[in-house]
């Protein structure tokens, strides 16, 4: 009975693991989670799980579950957006009148309309939040924790908690491009204990790493207040026995890494399609994550082909914006339609669970990007190809229809191979061939006929994991 009852008070705290999620050792573009390597992949919804008072995270959790995803990216509530931001129509991030949860206790003075009390933090917002990071560890769904979001518009400023508007501490008399910066000590001073916090109570889950700030290359934000963030995080561990993982957002679509700060494991990219900054950074011992799409319509295509790019180039995480996700339909099944900035949907999420079999059944720890093996290739226009291999084994993507034919040099042996319909995760056409003794061996393997993109897999026998 005893045992039992440490194994759910073990649960309810994040697994019985223990180690956070964490770089792979051997390979630390991947990540090694309760004992096992993983990518991370999802198709989540818009950011507001936690913050939301009207999101209901069981069945959103059980729907990513359901597909076979391991990641959720939610804001912490520090910041967030009104309705008709970006257009999105059911906008988690805007909350109804009354339906915020925030880190600050809400108060009324005066008769005034409520504010934030920026020197007491809200119990019942940190139940909610380890309550979601709870229920998300128990579907093995590793948690992004976004600590901060820059204040694009004024109207977002005009909403926010730090603004000396809405809180009775006089704290935030500030323009909003100076709010995630270190002008101003007040602010630093709440924003700080706020990180403490938020690190304090999720330090016994093994299902959650931090990020600093969602596209801080807007509104202001400054390197040296990021990096006086993720100093903090890693000061307020040592006294704990987690340690967690820090991500920093460093551009949309691609940019060189300079400088890595050592505190940080990952580093996210938004819109990285195609996924050029994988190469562009090839030499940093870090993850890198494509953490947010959209604004290439609501459709599904461009949004699977970015996830497979990005993915089969040596991506770690691929996280698609799912707008189908409201506080109305928490199981993703609204429609989406313009003029929302991107997709989503029950179809599209059927299609993402197709590549996380692909790839979760690779040696993936083990593979890199190596196109290379690939001497000749008969492509449509504009078709691009990327792959990942190691010795007896190589997965490769195709975006472009509708038929390739691809030469190839492997070790000599006997191989099989699959040509994989990516929207239905059909097997198209498989087979097996044999490359001679003679080293240098090379066998043409010819697709047939598809739509708009297709994946083959060529394994070794006797290969398989």
């Amino acid at each position: 009975m005893i045992a039992f009852a440490l194994s759910l008070l073990l649960t309810a705290v994040g697994g019985s693991e223990g180690t956070p999620i964490r770089l792979h050792p051997e390979n630390p573009r991947y990540f090694l989670f309760r004992g096992e390597p993983a990518f991370l992949i999802t198709s989540g919804e818009h950011y507001g799980g936690v913050l939301n008072r009207d999101f209901d995270r069981t069945p959103y959790l059980d729907e990513l579950k359901a597909r076979g995803f391991n990641l959720t990216r939610v804001f912490s509530g520090t910041y967030r957006e009104v309705p008709g931001s970006f257009n999105i129509k059911d906008n988690t991030l805007a909350p109804k009148r009354g339906g915020l949860a925030s880190p600050w206790v809400q108060v009324q003075k005066d008769g005034e309309p409520e504010k934030f009390d920026l020197d007491r933090f809200d119990d019942a917002y940190f139940r909610r939040l380890k309550a979601f990071v709870s229920a998300a560890s128990d579907r093995g769904i590793v948690v992004e924790y976004v600590l901060f979001c820059p204040l694009y518009e004024d109207n977002l400023w005009a909403v926010n908690p730090m603004n000396a508007a809405n809180n009775i501490n006089g704290v935030g008399k500030s323009p909003r491009t100076e709010v995630l910066t270190l002008k101003h000590a007040d602010l630093v001073k709440r924003q700080l204990e706020f990180v403490r916090k938020a690190v304090t109570e999720l330090n016994a889950f093994d299902n959650v790493y931090f990020e600093i700030c969602n596209e801080p290359y807007f509104g202001g934000v400054t390197l040296e207040w990021q990096a006086k963030v993720a100093e903090t995080i890693v000061e307020a561990e040592k006294s704990l026995s987690g340690r967690h993982m820090i991500a920093q957002n460093i551009a949309n679509e691609k940019a060189k890494v300079e400088n890595p700060n050592p505190a940080v494991s990952l580093f996210n990219f938004h819109y990285a399609s195609p996924p050029a900054v994988i190469a562009l950074n090839a030499g940093l011992k870090a993850a890198i994550g494509d953490d947010e799409t959209g604004f290439r319509g609501t459709g599904d295509r461009h949004y699977r082909m970015e996830a497979w790019e990005f993915l089969l180039a040596g991506g770690s995480l691929y996280n698609n914006l799912d707008y189908s996700f409201t506080a109305a339909h928490p199981d993703g099944s609204a429609a989406v339609n313009d003029p929302t900035p991107g997709g989503g949907g029950p179809r599209f999420r059927r299609q993402l669970s197709i590549l996380q079999r692909f790839l979760a059944g690779c040696d993936f720890v083990h593979m890199k990007p190596s196109p290379d093996f690939i001497t000749k290739r008969v492509l449509p226009d504009k078709a691009r190809v990327h792959a990942l291999a190691r010795p007896g084994e190589y997965a490769i993507y195709i975006s472009g229809g509708p038929k390739a034919t691809l030469t190839v040099r492997l070790p000599s042996g006997k191989y099989r191979y699959e040509w994989i319909d990516t929207r239905t995760g059909d097997k198209a056409r498989t087979g097996g061939f044999d490359i001679a003794v003679q080293a240098g061996g090379e066998e043409t393997l010819e697709s047939p006929e598809y739509a708009e993109d297709i994946a083959l897999k060529i394994v070794a026998d006797g290969g398989t994991r």
